[in-house]
């Protein structure tokens, strides 16, 4: 049983009644309508040894990241941050070390404008970071929505982050300075808040690219009941990723389908975008295909599973 397998299980002895409720389980937020507003609501946690490596994060950096996986998920609904919540769990010998993730934290909540208004703290052998997000939007976007038609689009080039996980576990003396630009991609990802309002007002369905391109892009296909084509050849490599795969005999393609944590968006829309790359387009059927030299092949992989 993987994540996804393990997390329907749990939530079919769940029943939301709640009227208010226009989206719960199974996408990248839960939607609740308040008033004239739909508030999104994510949450999203960093694990000590199984999200990060202690030794191989600035604590500035880890503070950074934690807010911006959890503003990720409220970008690609098509929404805002507004305030949120954490949880801290940590043993007395890392109280000091906190005291810099905070800073790390502080300078996101001030890139990102939004409020940390509360939260809780614990104790536990390993470092335990978690941020409750609440979002807000005049219209959301959901995994649902993609429609025969529709062409899939990426904001940005995919990759840079495995590749500085890579890297990073070389345990390297010393690293050329494209080396340490991409490890950068992996310990500071940028959420792209910056799009927000092209994803609102054109996508009719996004996903923030966290596990993976094609595992992301199969969430899609399975809750739009659609094939996603994916056109080799409009596929970017970015220029670092590039310089690795040269430097270590590496598949570039393999990094931009299957790497994670890049935080990009994923996202499928009928209208020719300039500000976004064009990667492929959606049919009737389902599945994930790669078009090359006119031949498709089906693509597998339900992306970064935790269990």
């Amino acid at each position: 049983m993987n994540e996804f397998e393990f997390i329907d299980n749990l939530t079919n002895f769940l029943d939301i009644k709640d009227k208010n409720v226009l989206v719960g389980f199974g996408d990248d937020c839960a939607v609740i309508k308040c008033g004239n507003k739909n508030l999104l609501f994510t949450n999203d946690c960093l694990i000590e040894d199984v999200h990060f490596i202690k030794s191989k994060i600035s604590p500035e950096d880890l503070g950074w990241k934690l807010v911006s996986v959890n503003v990720s998920d409220i970008v690609s609904s098509g929404g805002y941050p507004r305030w949120a919540n954490i949880t801290v769990a940590l043993s007395n010998k890392d109280i000091d070390y906190l005291k810099y993730v905070y800073k790390g934290i502080r300078k996101a909540l001030d890139f990102y404008k939004f409020s940390l208004v509360g939260g809780n703290t614990s104790k536990s052998d390993r470092i335990f970071l978690d941020m409750f997000l609440v979002g807000e939007t005049d219209r959301y976007i959901l995994r649902t929505g993609a429609k025969t038609g529709d062409f899939v689009y990426i904001s940005g080039e995919l990759g840079l982050s495995r590749a500085g996980l890579e890297l990073l576990l070389m345990d390297k003396k010393s690293y050329e300075d494209f080396e340490l630009e991409l490890i950068k991609y992996h310990t500071k990802p940028l959420a792209r808040i910056d799009l927000v309002e092209i994803i609102r007002d054109n996508a009719s369905s996004c996903i923030d690219v966290s596990d993976g391109l094609v595992g992301d892009l199969n969430h899609i296909s399975q809750k739009s009941k659609k094939m996603i084509i994916l056109e080799e050849e409009e596929l970017p490599i970015h220029k670092l990723l590039k310089l690795y795969c040269e430097k270590y005999n590496k598949n570039p393609l393999d990094y931009i389908l299957y790497g994670g944590e890049d935080y990009q968006l994923a996202f499928t829309s009928k209208n020719n975008l300039k500000d976004c790359i064009k990667i492929g387009y959606v049919k009737e059927g389902e599945g994930v295909y790669l078009k090359s030299n006119g031949e498709f092949k089906r693509l597998k992989g339900c992306g970064f599973s935790h269990l």
